[in-house]
């Protein structure tokens, strides 16, 4: 049986519109709202006079007209189960009111009875009989009922939701071509204004908000936060907030938990005061441990004079550190800067070769024939170092085979893009020298969770290689000058990083402990203060059973203490010895295997080191990158950048929010209605497959 009720075909002028006000019967189980509650309820805007673009109007005519269709004469068995309307332009199905055009073949007759009446040649004169039923005429000027507003709020509630998953300003709703496409579907739609639309993300916005706030009330080990800043197409300044934690399954949580201006002049003090309100709405200034910026001077700023309010407050430890990802990045664009002009006459060739579909097939029948490796197309051409590196690789792997579709397509292309061998030679000696660096970021991109401990690991693999480029005799003067921008902004990182915190974090990865962290890192400062901060924030104030001393009902009614709890007592003592030495013994054991899951490994090691695991929980969530890595390292990002560029500032904050918070799993919310889309899409799905019978096959072949 179909979710939906069958709509009516509706005949204005020559063509054929559906009436879709069946869908009402069952649109409020798509709302979970209470049973005293109407559907009308959350339909928010009233009805809007529909756009008058020519279609939907009886009463006269349009501005389009159209062909009267070739009256023919039919003789058929079918058509005794048909009626003709007495305009004389139609037919309708005496069973269910589906009409067609007069000039319907009456094979589409048939199959229409054949799939939605079986049977129906049995029924004898019963058809002949029944009562006509009434033919629903949409005009203009007639007023909405309360089920088509219904209607229209289905449909509205499902753009609202392609408004925040597409990350579009609801502004694009407004554009008359879009309205007119709806209206040649069914002219009586209607659509939100887009100022309703926006009240109806932000309160969305509000509602997901409280529910993102009582999640993370109940968080209960420490949190990270990371900081990130754009500029929009208005020349306003941006920053989001986005939360990290470690569940108690030992599973990595992140979560946006808002997107801020940062009024003029766009400082540190304004960063630090907007900061402040977002860790203050949602009740976690108290439990954030580390904070991750974006390498700018300003949010620097911000996080010092955070550090020092905390301290203030005795709060409790806090750190922040700069993002390793940007840090790479600004290394890398260093190392590119010499080779620049090479890569953007590469990048011109294999734009050409993206966009011919025979170009392309003959590069890969002559790379096949020079055995210079399998290409597959498109190629990567963003100005990210994703695809600043296939530049260079395809150049490096595929030489002659570029030279050879160059000059078969010289007359189309250009001698232009002919490599010299100077150029060559730069392919290859870059090529070479970055090679390290691509393998780290591709690495640390499809890492399940790049821990600090992985990418400081890392990026002293860099640092040795910029170092043996540096001083190799072998290396031209004009990459050493490269090499040592590189390594001024390494050197800058490492100085940055060194400090109790990062060594804490990089030594709970299992990967890594003792035996492969950075050599500036690895001081025996650091392991006693480590030793000294498990033991004092670990070891006691977390498990309140390790207190000593003795409260009222530990004393007998003759004030001795009982010869059991001295015993209980020792034991205890042997307790918190053991406990003190997890760190010792967690450090003595070999590190695991680097493609180790390090959540997995702590999640089954945990009864091994339980006070140990509480403090990897902690400081396994501080953020080594500010921003995804392969948002920043690839050409995914240009998408992201231009929905938060684009984006107009009284859409940003929600729209960006609410997509964020659904991709996590935060339940849509108005108010308190969750609106359940899922249900909204089986009905959508239903109405489209009804859509699909033979009237409409039918209207599309004319």
């Amino acid at each position: 049986m179909s979710l939906i009720n069958s709509p009516t075909r509706v005949t204005v002028g020559d063509a054929n519109y559906m009436d879709w006000t069946g869908v009402n019967n069952h649109y409020r189980t798509a709302y979970k709202v209470d049973d005293q509650k109407s559907v009308m309820d959350v339909a928010l805007i009233s009805n809007m006079d529909p756009v008058n673009i020519g279609l939907g109007c009886s009463e006269k005519a349009g501005p389009v007209t159209s062909l009267k269709p070739r009256k023919k004469t039919m003789t058929s068995v079918y058509l005794k189960f048909f009626e003709t309307a007495v305009d004389g332009k139609t037919r309708r199905c005496k069973f269910c009111g589906q009409s067609y055009s007069i000039a319907t073949a009456t094979g589409n007759l048939g199959r229409h009875l054949a799939n939605r009446h079986p049977g129906y040649d049995k029924s004898g004169d019963a058809v002949s009989n029944s009562a006509a039923r009434p033919i629903t005429v949409v005009k203009k000027s007639q007023p909405q009922g309360k089920a088509n507003q219904v209607d229209y709020d289905h449909l509205n509630w499902l753009l609202v939701r392609w408004l925040v998953l597409a990350a579009l300003p609801p502004s694009i709703l407004e554009e008359k071509w879009l309205v007119n496409s709806y209206k040649f579907l069914n002219p009586c739609i209607q659509l939100w204004p887009s100022d309703k639309y926006r009240t109806v993300l932000d309160e969305v916005f509000r509602s997901m908000r409280e529910d993102v706030r009582a999640l993370l009330e109940q968080v209960s080990s420490k949190l990270s936060i990371t900081l990130d800043f754009w500029t929009s197409f208005e020349q306003i300044y941006y920053m989001s907030v986005t939360c990290q934690w470690i569940d108690e399954n030992w599973c990595f949580q992140k979560l946006l938990i808002d997107i801020c201006r940062i009024p003029y002049p766009c400082g540190g003090t304004e960063i630090y005061r907007s900061l402040v309100k977002v860790l203050k709405f949602y009740n976690i200034e108290s439990r954030i441990l580390s904070c991750t910026h974006d390498n700018s001077t300003s949010a620097m700023h911000a996080c010092h004079t955070l550090k020092e309010d905390l301290d203030g407050q005795k709060i409790g430890p806090f750190c922040y550190i700069p993002c390793a990802a940007r840090t790479l990045n600004a290394i890398i664009d260093d190392g590119l800067r010499s080779a620049k002009q090479v890569i953007s006459k590469i990048r011109e060739f294999v734009i050409e070769l993206n966009a011919s579909p025979v170009i392309s097939e003959d590069f890969i029948q002559i790379s096949t024939a020079y055995q210079e490796g399998i290409w597959k197309f498109p190629l990567d051409i963003s100005a990210r170092w994703s695809g600043n590196y296939q530049m260079l690789d395809l150049v490096r792997k595929a030489g002659k085979s570029v030279d050879a579709v160059i000059r078969k397509y010289e007359e189309m292309l250009g001698s232009r893009m002919l490599l010299g061998s100077s150029d060559k030679s730069v392919v290859s000696i870059m090529h070479q020298y970055l090679e390290p660096f691509y393998k780290t970021t591709n690495n640390i991109c499809t890492s399940k969770v790049p821990t600090v401990g992985l990418v400081l690991f890392f990026m002293d693999h860099i640092s040795e290689t910029i170092t043996s480029c540096r001083e190799s005799r072998h290396s031209p003067e004009w990459l050493k000058n490269a090499a040592e921008e590189m390594a001024k902004k390494a050197r800058n990182y490492i100085h940055q990083v060194c400090n109790i915190f990062t060594y804490m974090t990089a030594i709970l990865d299992p990967r890594i402990k003792g035996e492969l962290i950075p050599d500036s890192l690895n001081s025996e400062s650091f392991l006693v203060e480590a030793k000294s901060h498990f033991i004092r924030n670990y070891s006691t104030s977390h498990f309140s059973s390790m207190s000593s001393g003795y409260n009222a009902q530990e004393i007998e009614e003759g004030g001795s203490v009982s010869f059991a709890e001295e015993i209980a007592r020792k034991k205890r003592r042997t307790t918190m010895t053991s406990a003190t030495d997890e760190l010792t013994q967690y450090l003595s054991e070999a590190p695991a295997l680097i493609p180790t899951d390090v959540l997995e490994w702590w999640k089954v090691n945990s009864t091994r080191y339980p006070r140990l695991s509480v403090m990897a929980r902690d400081f396994l969530a501080v953020q080594a990158t500010s921003v995804v890595p392969e948002e920043l390292f690839c050409g995914k990002g240009d998408e992201i950048d231009k929905q938060r560029i684009c984006m107009p500032h009284d859409s940003t904050q929600a729209i960006l929010c609410i997509k964020s918070w659904i991709q996590v799993g935060v339940k849509f919310k108005f108010k308190s209605t969750e609106i359940d889309y899922e249900r909204l899409m089986e009905l959508a799905a239903a109405a489209a497959a009804t859509d699909n019978s033979p009237a409409s096959s039918d209207k599309k072949q004319k």
